[in-house]
């Protein structure tokens, strides 16, 4: 296996942990993180398109988490589905996870508008951050195994 599947199930991991256990983030955990770490080892991206579609993410959460502070209904998830579609299509983010993202707020109605932009900013970066160190170990190292392969 690649040494950044087990790179993002660690930070996945640690992100859980940090969530339970540290006063005030738990939105730093959220299930699309996983979306996002798989879309984001499964095909090959440039740096400039990850970015985008991180940016992309932020961006959508900041919309629906407006839209729940303006109203909790139909009509503000409505808006909310509209603007960020159209805004995936615009920019050519191909990540479905962006949606997603931007439905948070409508589960977790948190507190402060900016709590789950930031959260889901800084989830991000992490990853980035954690899949870059990763890619590099991989050109140093090579793939790293659990279980050894006999010869023979």
């Amino acid at each position: 296996m690649r040494i950044r599947t087990y790179a993002i199930c660690l930070y996945i991991i640690l992100i859980y942990w940090i969530s339970l256990h540290v006063p005030y983030m738990q939105s730093l955990f959220f299930p699309t993180l996983g979306a996002f770490s798989l879309l984001f080892i499964s095909r090959p991206f440039e740096k400039k398109e990850i970015r985008k579609i991180a940016f992309g993410a932020v961006l959508s959460s900041l919309i629906g988490s407006l839209f729940v502070f303006w109203s909790t209904g139909v009509v503000s998830l409505l808006f909310t589905l509209l603007i960020v579609i159209f805004l995936i299509h615009q920019f050519k983010w191909n990540a479905p996870p962006i949606l997603a993202v931007s439905l948070i707020p409508f589960f977790t109605q948190p507190p402060l508008v900016w709590v789950i932009p930031l959260s889901v900013c800084g989830s991000l970066l992490g990853l980035l951050f954690t899949l870059s160190m990763a890619a590099f170990a991989e050109r140093k190292f090579g793939a790293i195994s659990l279980l050894s392969k006999k010869n023979g």
